[in-house]
């Protein structure tokens, strides 16, 4: 009996099979390690950061969505600016290209880039007596000239109370500084805009309403001095009806005593 138990016991299983599965056993036990008794609470923990990110992650998403939207929007809108600005600057540089030149024809063409953004800008000019060619083949008085027509053009589309506009009228003769003086007085009349020139051509500065030179009466000091055309051109003319009036006077004076010596002399020879 006693050996009917032994034999239907453990002991008749393979020893070496079992302390085999009780070694791997105890191995992967200590591959786990302690037990961690915090395990709950930083679960909980990193549970609340997933949740944190996941919500952030999607305000970034619905930020990152509205943002393209808005940029569509953006495009959109600027693209139907661009393209109205472009005629109304267009309009003024052709209006502004014949009255500099006497005539001819000038246009800003774009290019084919089906995306105004992204298009490119042509400037075309027609002088008279010349054929359509684009600026860079033209004379440097022409030039100058079709650059003030741009941007005098591209002003007007959006004009503020004062334009500054320095040497301009540096590369232009004598005709055409006169054209562009009578065209910054109509553009001043009819836009209501005070233009500052900085220049040294004496045309230019007489056609101002004020001068401002700076002189260096001692050295190391700069002085600005103003001078008034319009105040100085009525002293001018004041002076002169002074001095046409002394002058009449004088005559009349000289004349008196000239007929008084006649008749003195008549009176004596009689």
């Amino acid at each position: 009996s006693q050996d009917l138990v032994i034999n239907s016991g453990p002991s008749s299983m393979d020893r070496e099979k079992l302390i085999g599965l009780l070694s791997e056993a105890y191995s992967q036990r200590e591959k786990i390690g302690a037990v961690n008794l915090t395990a709950s609470e930083q679960f909980d923990e990193k549970k609340a950061q997933h949740e944190e990110l996941r919500r952030e992650n999607d305000d970034l998403v619905s930020a990152t969505e509205t943002l393209q939207k808005g940029i569509i929007e953006i495009d959109k809108e600027a693209r139907e600016r661009l393209q109205e600005s472009y005629e109304k600057v267009n309009m003024n540089f052709k209006l502004l290209f014949e009255k500099l030149f006497d005539g001819g024809k000038a246009e800003l063409k774009l290019d084919d880039n089906d995306d105004i953004l992204d298009a490119g800008l042509d400037i075309i000019a027609w002088p008279p007596g010349k054929k359509p060619q684009t600026i860079s083949l033209l004379s440097g008085g022409e030039q100058a000239l079709t650059v003030i027509a741009i941007i005098l053009a591209v002003f007007l589309e959006n004009p503020s109370p004062i334009c500054i506009l320095d040497e301009v009228d540096a590369p232009l003769d004598d005709t055409n500084v006169k054209k562009f003086c009578d065209t910054l007085d109509d553009l001043s009349k009819s836009s209501n805009t005070k233009f500052l020139i900085v220049t040294h051509h004496p045309y230019t500065m007489s056609r101002m309403d004020r001068l401002f030179g700076i002189t260096m009466a001692r050295k190391g000091e700069s002085v600005i001095l103003s001078v008034d055309l319009n105040q100085a051109e009525k002293m001018v003319n004041e002076e002169r009806d002074s001095v046409a009036q002394i002058y009449h006077f004088l005559e009349r004076s000289t004349k008196s005593q000239l007929d008084f010596l006649l008749d003195t002399h008549e009176i004596s020879s009689s």
